[in-house]
């Protein structure tokens, strides 16, 4: 005759207890570990590429626009070259200063425009930038004497200026003031 065992039994009220206790104990663990929320502010990282556009509008040195895409912390160069009212002036390469003249393939000199871009983006999408302007450009000729005999050189008219300025990046257009009255825009967006 085979002895039959009792089941292992447990009050209804001591079992409900232990499971209280565990489910308890797990959910204090997971909230002393829990990650904070996050909040999506952009769909690109702060310091992403994001798409520079760069107008230009000078009486002096003329009109050009560009864009780029730069990240954070790079720097890019925009260079044009445009031909002057009046047409190029005729540069002899005994004129003073003729190696940093813009010139045309026929050697002759024509406007120039050089920016220097160099953004570095914050967490909250906000851009500051260093710009460096330099441009220079003929403005008729002027007599100059070399290797003892008299020639006819570029007058040349040029400007450089530094500007450093903050801008979103949210599309928004940011317009700069040169000294010379020149007018640099710039716009950003992701």
């Amino acid at each position: 005759m085979s002895r039959r065992r009792k089941p292992f039994a447990v009050s209804a009220s001591r079992s409900t207890a232990v499971v209280v206790a565990a489910l308890a104990a797990g959910m204090f663990a997971a909230a002393a570990y829990a990650a904070p929320p996050i909040t999506v502010t952009s769909q690109v990282p702060f310091d992403g590429p994001i798409q520079y556009t760069v107008k230009v509008t000078s009486k002096q040195f003329g009109n050009s626009q560009e864009t780029r895409t730069i990240s954070s912390g790079q720097t890019d160069d925009f260079n044009w070259k445009t031909v002057p009212p009046g047409g190029p002036v005729a540069a002899l390469q005994d004129c003073p200063d003729y190696a940093s003249l813009p010139l045309d393939a026929n050697g002759a000199m024509i406007r120039q425009t050089q920016i220097r871009f160099a953004p570095v983006v914050a967490p909250d999408g906000t851009a500051t930038v260093q710009l460096s302007f330099q441009a220079q450009t003929p403005h008729g000729t002027t007599t100059v004497k070399a290797s003892g005999k008299q020639i006819q050189c570029p007058k040349s008219v040029s400007l450089a200026q530094i500007v450093r300025f903050t801008m979103p990046t949210n599309g928004s257009v940011k317009t700069l003031t040169l000294s010379d009255g020149s007018q640099v825009a710039v716009s950003a967006k992701r």
